[in-house]
């Protein structure tokens, strides 16, 4: 938890008491069902819970603001968004329903109202939203192919409507289809941790 309020001092009471259950809460769920690496559990609050609030370094979302996390599997970075961005909205989706069974429990037990989450496919959905949000579940010119049709024209937040994506390495190649259509946001200029280290935040607009 100290590393959270390291590079976020101005959580609140009922923000720390939600996070803090977020340890016990995805341990206990680990034991039944997979979801995070066995070796990975004891860094989770670096490795996924912060890991998913560096959207927050890049965008304050505004009240109001519908987001999807597509292939969401534990949650990330959807369920610590929610909790940072409580007057959001937040749909969680994956397509392996034991996920979804984690996600849900994880929901109830925080007593997070604004998040629903729900086993598909992002190209099934017929909703639109301000921003879609996901942890490389795939390269960026297929995941903008399932997304883009899913984010609305109607912008209401300082960074325009689209994709805000986390993933690391050499992204040169993926992002040529974007070049005037995205900005690159380096970790690393957040947070001093090395598991940062080339580790990104890469926001696509909306094609019209």
């Amino acid at each position: 938890m100290q590393i959270l309020t390291k590079y976020f001092p101005d959580l609140n009471e009922q923000q720390l008491k939600l996070f803090e259950q977020l340890l016990p809460l995805y341990t206990d769920w680990n034991n039944k069902i997979n979801v995070i690496s066995r070796k990975d559990i004891e860094h989770l609050y670096e490795h996924h819970v912060l890991h998913s609030l560096a959207i927050a370094k890049v965008i304050q979302f505004k009240a109001g603001t519908r987001i999807l996390d597509v292939g969401t599997g534990g949650g990330f970075p959807g369920i610590p968004l929610a909790i940072l961005f409580p007057e959001c909205s937040f749909h969680l989706v994956d397509s392996i329903g034991k996920k979804i069974t984690v996600v849900n429990a994880v929901a109830e037990a925080l007593g997070l109202k604004n998040v629903i989450a729900e086993k598909a496919r992002a190209e099934e959905l017929k909703t639109r939203y301000d921003f879609i949000v996901s942890r490389a579940v795939t390269s960026l010119p297929e995941f903008y192919n399932w997304v883009n049709s899913k984010i609305s024209i109607k912008n209401n937040n300082t960074l325009q409507n689209g994709i805000l994506y986390l993933k690391g390495g050499d992204l040169s190649e993926e992002l040529k289809p974007f070049k005037k259509r995205s900005d690159v946001f380096e970790i690393s200029d957040y947070y001093d941790e090395e598991f940062f280290v080339e580790k990104k935040v890469i926001h696509i607009f909306k094609f019209l």
